[in-house]
């Protein structure tokens, strides 16, 4: 048999609903702050069998693209319009609020700060159940060596807990797409600066120990790379450049010397008073 006609019922707008204008902007004026808080009539939608909602402009400036709804109705064979509810609505211009999102889905990463919480949840997808010793015979001393494979934690990463971490630094500052390790001399798998990771997450990952550049005690991906690898390679100096010294000592220049006796009774440029001093006899003034 094909399946039945689902019958979908239409609102009637009621005749006498939608008449009274004037009741319900009496009604949006009263629930408004002022007279003039009410605006132009908008028109009227049907709500229901005899229910009917009237729209009015809001002219309050703090309110701008808001509308006043006031629903009407009457009973079954009355006459008599009454009102049910005023209400101030939202109109496609107006300024509202964002949708309301739970805690857990607002906090970003970066949020918590000091003495904040953040707890997980029982079901996280992140975390699977870790492995509890049980018994006298457990011995502190061996902590260590259960705690790589969970012995001790309540919980550990589940498998899509690793996968999600492992993408997301990939992907991060650290990977292998970013500027710094496209300009790097080599990859930080050859880095002597370079602490493996612990589990499976070694065969990509590793946390870098150089203090000198950015990543340093964070995790890096195995093809992340910067300038600060343990085995870039120096350029020699350049051989220093000889100076030429400003006062030249070693060379000497030739200068012609005029040897030509001058004629007697020429001019000299000796002074008078030497000259003098040279026809006077030796020890007499």
């Amino acid at each position: 048999m094909p399946p039945a006609a689902v019958r979908t019922r239409t609102s009637v707008l009621d005749a006498a609903c939608a008449e009274a204008v004037d009741l319900a902007r009496a009604g949006a004026v009263e629930a408004a702050p002022s007279v003039e808080s009410v605006g132009e009539h908008l028109g009227v939608e049907p709500d229901g069998e005899r229910v009917a909602s009237h729209l009015f402009a809001c002219t309050d400036l703090a309110y701008h693209g808001w509308r006043w709804s006031v629903t009407v109705t009457r009973a079954s064979r009355s006459r008599t319009v009454t009102i049910s509810e005023v209400t101030l609505l939202p109109g496609v211009e107006a300024i509202v609020a964002p949708a309301w999102v739970p805690w857990n889905e607002r906090v970003r990463p970066g949020d918590l700060g000091p003495g904040d919480l953040l707890p997980t949840a029982p079901d996280d997808a992140r975390l699977q159940p870790g492995y509890v010793a049980f018994g006298d015979d457990v011995d502190e001393a061996d902590d260590v060596d259960w705690w790589e494979p969970g012995l001790g934690r309540v919980r550990v990463l589940s498998p899509e807990g690793r996968s999600d971490a492992a993408e997301r630094w990939y992907e991060g500052e650290h990977g292998p797409e970013v500027a710094i390790a496209q300009q790097a001399p080599a990859t930080c798998a050859s880095c002597g600066f370079l602490l493996p990771l612990g589990g499976s997450l070694r065969q990509l990952f590793g946390v870098c120990a150089n203090e000198m550049v950015p990543a340093d005690g964070t995790v890096v991906s195995l093809d992340h790379g910067c300038g600060g690898h343990s085995e870039a390679a120096v350029s020699e100096e350049a051989p220093p450049v000889e100076v030429v010294p400003a006062i030249d000592e070693e060379s000497f220049d030739i200068v012609e010397v005029d040897r030509t006796p001058a004629p007697v009774g020429a001019p000299t440029d000796e002074p008078v008073e030497a000259a003098e001093a040279a026809d006077e006899p030796l020890g007499h003034s």
